[in-house]
């Protein structure tokens, strides 16, 4: 990471910012090409270990793409905002919080695990503690991705 003084490694403000986040862009390689989706995702944070939840239609490109090459990227953001540079343009910045990294994606296909995955999905993005039941997966694909490497940076904005 070239900006250390940038860098979050404090698993409390790592997990602050998945909290706060909502959606990660996903990426893939299609072909020898970059392919990128939005999706919404939940997560598990044990000890370093970074878990994360995806949920998706049945079929699709997305699925396509996993099935032929299971390596993702990802990266989610939060508090974006415009740092005013004034009457000079190469002044201007902004402010965030992201996490980015790499990693494998898993098919799941136990309904269990389905369940408990799409459980942590949702209780990211509501808050709120859902019932799923096993049928309720047999219309869903549920991903997980095992995240080999990320990191977190932060540049809080400042008044």
């Amino acid at each position: 990471m070239r900006r250390k003084d940038r860098e979050v490694t404090d698993r409390e403000a790592i997990r602050a910012i998945l909290d706060k986040a909502k959606v990660l862009h996903l990426a893939m390689i299609d072909n020898g090409r970059p392919y990128v989706v939005p999706l919404h995702y939940g997560y598990t944070l044990d000890d370093d270990r970074l878990t994360l939840y995806l949920h998706s239609a049945k079929e699709g490109r997305k699925l396509d793409v996993l099935r032929k090459n299971d390596r993702v990227a990802f990266v989610l953001e939060t508090d974006v905002s415009l740092i005013s540079g004034g009457e000079l343009a190469c002044k201007y910045g902004s402010a965030y919080a992201s996490v980015m990294g790499e990693g494998k994606a898993v098919f799941l296909t136990d309904p269990a695990e389905k369940a408990a995955g799409l459980r942590i999905l949702m209780c990211a993005q509501t808050g709120r503690d859902f019932i799923i039941t096993e049928v309720m997966t047999e219309s869903v694909t549920v991903l997980r991705v095992d995240v080999e490497t990320y990191t977190a940076k932060s540049r809080p904005l400042t008044h």
